[in-house]
Parts: C-alpha cells; sequence; structure tokens
C-alpha cells in the first residue's frame, strides 16, 4: 500500500534537480544563452561576455558591442514581476535609464521598455523616456524555464560605469497600471569593468563620494560660513570673542568646503546644470582662497588702508556665502533630492535672515543712542 506514495516521493526528488535546473542560469562553462533563447533573440548572441551581476537574486548579465553598438541581455528568475537594468554614472538610481521587462508567459510576448528613473516615486519614472539610443525593434523579452530574458541594443561610444539592478513585485504586472512600473522590492548596484568583464559592488565609490561632497560643502558654505559673518558683525562688543569665534567657525566652514569642492572634482559634471554648479562651486573656492589671503594680509586697525581692506573683506565674504546658497540649490536640483532637503535648507536661510534682521535693528538702535 505504501508504493504509490513512495513512488511519488522518488518521483519528486528525481524531477527536483530538473526544476531547479530550468529556473537557474550560470555563467559556467558554456556561457552562452540557451539555444531556444538565443534563437527568439534578432542579434547575434553567440559571443556575448557574462558576468553573475547579482547572486543573491540570481541575475546574469550577458553583453557584447560591435562598433558603438551594445547587446546587453539580462537573466533572471520569472516571478511574475518586472525585473530591470538601469545605467548609471555614479552608482545612483535617480537620473539614470533603465531597461525593465516582465512576461507574459512562455516564448516571446512580454514587455520591455526603457524607463527614465527621474525620482524615487511611480509617476516620476515614465515609460518610453530616457537617455539610451535603443535600436529599433531590438528590445524584447524573452520567458523559459521560468526565467525572464530582457534583451536590447543601444548605441553609445560607452556604456556607463555603473549598472543598477531592481526586481519588482511579486505576480505584478506593470501593463494593469500604464506601464508604470511599482516600487522595487529590492534593488543593488555596481560597477562594471566592461573591458574585463567584471563587477564589484558600488558601495563606497561615486555614489558616496556624492553624498560626502553635499554634506561637506553644504554644511562648510552654506551654513557656518554665514554663521561666522553674523559672528563678526552683530558681536563685536564681545571683545576678543567675537574675532576668535569668527576665525573659528569661518576656519572650519572654509576646510569642509574645500574638502566638499575636492569631492566634487571626482563627481561626473555631464548632467543637467552640472557645469554651472561646478563653475559656482569653483567661483566659491576662490572666493574663500581671497579671504584666507585678505586675514594673513590683514593691515593694522591704525593704517589708512584699514577701511579699503574692511570692504573688501566684508564684501567678498558677503558674494562668497550668496553664490554659495544658490549653488546649493542648484546642487539638490541635481542630485534630484526630494523637496524637503530644499525645504530644508529654504528654512534655514530663512530663519537667519529674519534673525539677522532683528540684529540689525538692535545694532542700528545702539550706534544710534550712542
Amino acid at each position: 500500500n505504501g508504493a504509490p506514495l513512495l513512488l511519488v516521493v522518488v518521483v519528486c526528488f528525481g524531477l527536483s534537480p530538473v526544476a531547479r535546473s530550468q529556473s537557474s542560469d550560470s555563467c559556467s562553462t558554456p556561457a552562452s544563452l540557451a539555444a531556444g533563447v538565443s534563437k527568439l533573440i534578432p542579434f547575434d548572441t553567440s559571443n556575448l561576455t557574462c558576468f553573475d551581476a547579482w547572486s543573491s537574486e540570481n541575475f546574469i548579465v550577458r553583453y557584447t558591442s560591435s562598433g558603438s553598438t551594445w547587446s546587453f541581455v539580462l537573466s533572471a528568475p520569472d516571478k511574475g514581476g518586472y525585473v530591470a537594468v538601469g545605467f548609471s554614472q555614479d552608482g545612483a538610481m535617480v537620473g539614470s535609464s533603465a531597461v525593465a521587462g516582465w512576461s507574459s508567459g512562455n516564448g516571446v510576448g512580454g514587455v520591455a521598455k526603457q524607463y527614465k528613473l527621474g525620482g524615487t516615486s511611480s509617476r516620476s519614472c515614465p515609460p518610453d523616456q530616457g537617455s539610451l539610443s535603443l535600436v529599433a525593434k531590438n528590445t524584447l523579452v524573452v520567458a523559459q524555464s521560468s526565467r525572464i530574458y530582457v534583451a536590447f541594443q543601444f548605441t553609445a561610444p560607452q556604456p556607463t560605469p555603473y549598472l543598477i539592478y531592481a526586481v519588482g513585485p511579486s505576480n505584478t504586472n506593470p501593463s494593469g497600471n500604464g506601464d508604470y512600473l511599482a516600487q522595487h522590492q529590492v534593488y543593488t548596484s555596481a560597477a562594471v569593468n566592461y573591458a574585463a568583464g567584471t563587477t564589484s559592488s558600488a558601495g563606497g565609490g561615486a555614489a558616496d563620494t556624492k553624498k560626502w561632497h553635499g554634506a561637506m560643502a553644504g554644511l562648510g558654505w552654506g551654513v557656518l560660513m554665514p554663521v561666522g559673518i553674523a559672528l563678526a558683525r552683530y558681536f563685536k562688543k564681545h571683545d576678543p570673542f567675537w574675532f576668535y569665534a569668527h576665525i573659528s567657525v569661518q576656519g572650519v566652514g572654509f576646510v569642509l568646503g574645500v574638502a566638499g569642492v575636492v569631492a566634487g572634482f571626482k563627481l561626473n559634471d555631464d548632467v543637467p546644470g552640472g557645469d554651472t554648479h561646478q563653475a559656482i562651486g569653483i567661483t566659491v573656492l576662490v572666493l574663500g582662497c581671497l579671504q584666507v589671503l585678505a586675514f594673513l594680509a590683514r593691515p593694522d586697525k591704525s593704517s589708512k588702508v584699514r577701511r579699503y581692506w574692511n570692504w573688501y573683506h566684508h564684501n567678498v565674504g558677503r558674494a562668497a556665502v550668496a553664490c554659495a546658497a544658490a549653488n546649493i540649490f542648484i546642487g539638490l536640483n541635481i542630485a534630484h533630492e526630494g523637496n524637503a532637503a530644499r525645504a530644508g535648507y529654504g528654512i534655514f536661510l530663512v530663519v537667519l535672515a529674519l534673525v539677522a534682521v532683528f540684529l540689525e535693528v538692535k545694532l542700528w538702535r545702539s550706534r544710534r543712542s550712542g
């Protein structure tokens, strides 16, 4: 009586390796695509470089180039949702372009589209937009053996140095939502060496450099510098406290600002507004250096040229802070930061301005009464 049960167990265990092999893919020899997949892709897939893109999600990327035409095939488990690969200059998702695909059954018949990743919400990532010059009619999805293959070609001298991978919610078809993608369940990014066919984590790379650039430049030029100016203008009656507080705050702000600018030079400026942001940043750096030189060449209070030095020192400092404040908003826009970041810095400037007005009125009254 136990024979049927034993037979079922034997069959299930016997078929399980087959099922696993059908839903898996690897770059081990042979690294080429299965014939059943390759024949459904309209471009040559016989000489693709292969690497394990995302081990935890079993993402495999294959690619090759012919002149300026690059061919890519992303292979991933088919969980009923979308899979995507994005092309990024710095490892960040926002600001990049991606190709996402999802299946509608076995064989060709799925959907593959380019997306412009303009933000973190679904509506800020519109379909059929992006910076990739896709080759017409060569973007498609092949679904076989519980895997999905997103194949596409585009023209470019060289792909971006970072690839981004994402997995959408299981059993959620974007076609029912106007092809807009639901927020991914998980994603990661990695740096790719296309010549060697190798990949490495993007952590600690350009994405982190961008964060440090924004934090140091914003705090140094945009926060500490204006606070230092306020200390010098409104607290001179507390001598010599105001002087040491002024040079201490300005000194820390200058060091942080310079470090932020240096980090910025390591970032890619081939983004909308990047040239303007860089030019203003260099201007602020030059004005800051001129302030340091002015401090070192400060004439004695009894000198006849002291009044001209004061005028120069005060106005160059104000110009540096004004340029820095404007550049922070430009930088936040380039980084695609949310409205909260802009509002936060805007509120800081408004509060600082109100305090300055209050102290200015108080200073004017004390001079008038004196």
